[in-house]
């Protein structure tokens, strides 16, 4: 089981691809049900030489600087061979 950490959130690079696949409508969907019921999911990230890189969670990171939080709970993940 991954242990979760707490990330800035302003240290995590979301690759240039992912940006393409955000939906505005559900960043402040799932920013209301973080409010109410608090973040039910860890967002994925992978170090590199600067901070963080993002595998999974884009809505979940962007609900959370949308919410104007510092942090988020995240598992870190490691390379991915290639």
């Amino acid at each position: 089981m991954l242990q979760v950490h707490k990330v800035p959130v302003d240290s995590i690079q979301v690759p240039a691809g992912r940006r393409d696949t955000l939906h505005p409508a559900t960043v402040r969907w799932l920013a209301e049900d973080i409010l109410k019921n608090g973040m039910k999911s860890p967002i994925e990230v992978r170090r590199d030489e600067t901070g963080y890189v993002l595998v999974e969670g884009l809505h979940r990171l962007e609900a959370t600087k949308w919410l104007g939080e510092r942090e988020i709970a995240a598992h870190l993940v490691p390379d991915r061979p290639h």
